[in-house]
């Protein structure tokens, strides 16, 4: 079946001419209004050097006034043409801007078709480099580089030999199955639409024809499958909606709902708003099952006969898109279509070197940077490898604390130790051993700087519930990082790793019974919010020791601020690393006040 929608993506470095090249399309295929077209001709950029009564090609595609003021395209702009099958072709325009690639990651990821611009006059840039590895990695099924401005070289065949010279190797790195580079001038309009006298040398098809002969190919080992996006519920029955996807579903065939794995058979079908026999591939469809399974919205229906398994463990290319960099062991929001979990990035395994495409060695990712990551998730998820299926072999990673988008991952495959370890449940629990203590298990989670007093708080309060009968143990950071986390520095990537090991240890003193206090600074609020995701509700405070620098520094028990003023300690809170003030903390102590009236507090609020 013939996709009614190609999506097509114009990339490349600044002034490559991709807009330039998208108007004329749009233009020469009678795409856009002729009152837009009348616009185009009367209107100039600041600077432009095209002659009045031209049209200015590049405007069709820049929306934002900020992008007619500089000139430039900041972000994806999309348009429409009609291809001559009856195919919608869906045009986006990429910024070519280095900081905007995660507005190009964006659209390749839905592209089937890419077109890398290559300014002639220019050459093969860093930018053209990396916009053919994000191409490749997000699995654009056809790409056409097109070597642009050839007016400006005299169309001299040798200026374009040389490029296609240059980038052969690359294409052939990057495994890209189908790859062809087509000359161009998209402002005089050789070979953009129809072949012209000034390119005599080339015999290959102009872009329109490159464009229109793509014809769509079923992903390599995928099977049909379903993602609820919706549970819906008549007076007559309960349905399980979404889009079909790689083939399709029949009544009377038998189904598995994935993480969860339960079994059921299709009674009916309804899809367009009438009974069906088949919900078929690309259609949207609900299903109603036989017995009722309790799905929910982001699980996957799956045929019982293919075999698969959920994961919360797996490898994945990385894209990173955002401004800070990589921190692994930082919990992260993952977004696998409909579905949400928190998940942490456990290892960095290497990194691309866009270049040379060789694999470097990497303990982060800086912005823009593409490597191999190990990710870990809180619930399993049904992915596949992103090779099998873009749907299911994608995620983004979402920052907790600004919901920014940081990273487009595709997954590469699952850890078999994902599958190996399982929950082993026991008949005595938390609730049972915190009863035989006659006390209620909770963390009382004291962060501030260095010198504001934290150990000393914790070292009096032991002492108060110890006098009372509560059972208690205090977990320090410095005592921790003479043992349990002796490996680890004070990197913002250690020093994430550092809380999440606390927490966790915190967690199992909880599942004792105990009361747990914590003293360490734990400077950064994502991690000090994914601590507290781990435990239940009313199990977990937040305990700010509110100690001015001037006080802490003046305190240095430790003579570790003397230290930190002579470099001698690099990533030191409050001298060479900054501390994020809790936005929420359930309890705020003053540093400064006196010891027995912070106690007091602590008891009254807390226990």
């Amino acid at each position: 079946m013939t996709a009614a929608i190609v999506r097509l993506l114009t990339c490349g470095s600044v002034d490559d001419g991709k807009s330039t090249l998208i108007g004329r399309l749009l233009v020469e295929t009678d795409s856009v209004p002729h009152d837009t077209v009348k616009a185009a001709r009367d209107v100039r950029r600041s600077g432009s050097t095209i002659a009045a009564g031209d049209i200015d090609f590049s405007l069709l595609t820049d929306g934002l006034e900020a992008e007619r003021e500089q000139g430039i395209t900041i972000d994806v702009a999309y348009r429409s043409m009609s291809l001559l099958d009856g195919r919608r072709l869906i045009i986006s325009d990429a910024p070519g801007h280095e900081q905007y690639t995660r507005n190009m990651a964006v659209a390749a990821s839905r592209a089937v078709i890419a077109l890398i611009l290559v300014d002639a006059t220019k050459g093969v840039r860093t930018q053209t480099l990396r916009h053919l590895t994000i191409c490749s990695l997000m699995g654009v099924s056809r790409a056409i580089v097109v070597i642009n401005k050839l007016d400006a070289c005299n169309y001299d065949q040798s200026v374009y030999d040389a490029i296609v010279t240059e980038l052969e190797p690359v294409i052939e790195r990057l495994n890209f199955q189908d790859a062809m580079t087509v000359p161009i001038s998209a402002l005089a309009g050789d070979n953009v639409v129809t072949a012209t006298a000034n390119i005599p040398w080339y015999q290959g098809p102009t872009l329109l024809e490159a464009i229109q002969s793509w014809s769509p190919q079923e992903e390599e080992g995928a099977s049909a499958r379903m993602r609820i996006q919706l549970i819906t519920r008549n007076t007559d029955f309960r349905g399980l909606a979404g889009t079909v996807t790689n083939g399709d579903f029949k009544v009377g065939e038998d189904v598995t709902i994935y993480p969860s794995k339960q079994k059921a058979k299709i009674a009916r079908i309804i899809s367009e708003g009438r009974e069906a026999e088949v919900a078929g591939s690309s259609y949207a469809a609900t299903m109603v099952l036989e017995p009722e399974v309790d799905a929910t919205r982001g699980d996957v229906v799956l045929k019982s006969s293919e075999d698969a398994e959920g994961t919360n463990r797996f490898t994945a290319t990385m894209v990173w898109l955002n401004e800070e960099e990589l921190v692994h062991s930082r919990s992260y929001i993952l977004i696998n279509g409909s579905t949400q979990t928190p998940a942490i990035i456990t290892k960095v395994r290497n990194k691309i070197d866009i270049n040379s495409g060789q694999t470097l060695s990497a303990n982060t990712l800086a912005m823009n940077e593409i490597g191999s990551v190990e990710v870990a998730t809180d619930s399993p998820l049904a992915l596949m490898p992103y090779i099998q299926s873009r749907e299911f072999g994608n995620f983004i990673l979402v920052d907790r604390q600004s919901f920014k988008t940081v990273g487009a991952g595709m997954v590469e495959h699952s850890l078999r130790r994902g599958s190996n370890v399982s929950q082993q449940e026991y008949e005595i629990t938390k609730v049972e051993r915190a009863l035989q203590k006659n006390q209620k298990a909770k963390v009382i989670w004291l962060t501030g700087l260095s010198g504001s007093g934290k150990s000393t708080i914790a070292n009096a309060l032991e002492k108060k519930l110890f006098i009372s009968g509560i059972q208690s143990y205090v977990l320090d950071g410095d005592n921790l990082r003479l043992g349990l986390n002796k490996d680890l520095g004070f990197t913002p990537e250690d020093r994430a790793e550092n809380v999440r090991r606390v927490a966790e240890v915190a967690k199992l003193f909880v599942d004792a019974g105990l009361v747990v206090i914590t003293a360490l600074v734990s400077p950064f609020e994502s991690d000090r919010n994914q601590a507290k995701s781990i435990f239940e509700d009313g199990e977990f405070f937040e305990v700010f020791v509110n100690t001015p620098v001037e006080i802490c520094i003046a305190r240095d028990p430790k003579g570790l601020y003397v230290k930190a003023n002579k470099g001698e300690i690099p990533n030191f809170t409050g001298v060479g690393q900054s501390y994020e003030i809790p936005s929420h903390p359930d309890v705020v102590l003053d540093g400064t006040a006196d010891l027995d009236s912070n106690i007091e507090i602590l008891i009254k609020k807390i226990l």
